[in-house]
């Protein structure tokens, strides 16, 4: 059974903010055909977190790395977001689900940075 990757940002009101998660998954897709790839929002919006472990477990994944799209271990991030994943993967014990850290300190962000800088 494949493994999947749930990509969790805060979720917003404004539709061209959420729709933008979609994008990172297309990306992600193509660098890694072979994982399952979905979205969702902690709040705000729809697909929500329980909606996307849903969608990874219909795609057949028995395996969940959740990820929070989110710069800083803040609450949402180190709490809200792990227990959401851990409450709707109630519904699924023979699935294994874990949460990572957020992107936080990486020296490719900072990359990232200086380009769009132009420096």
């Amino acid at each position: 059974m494949p493994t999947a990757l749930l990509i969790v940002d805060h979720g917003s009101r404004r539709e061209e903010a959420n729709l933008m998660l979609y994008g990172v998954a297309d990306i992600l897709r193509q660098e890694r055909p072979e994982i399952i790839v979905q979205v969702a929002h902690m709040e705000l919006a729809e697909p929500t977190i329980s909606q996307g472990i849903d969608a990874c477990v219909r795609e057949g994944a028995s395996e969940i790395v959740v990820h929070p799209y989110m710069l800083s271990p803040g609450r949402h991030a180190t709490e809200d977001i792990p227990r959401m994943a851990t409450e709707a993967g109630a519904a699924y014990p023979d699935v294994h689900i874990r949460v990572t850290e957020p992107l936080g300190l990486h020296e490719k962000l900072c990359e990232v940075i200086l380009q769009r800088a132009g420096l």
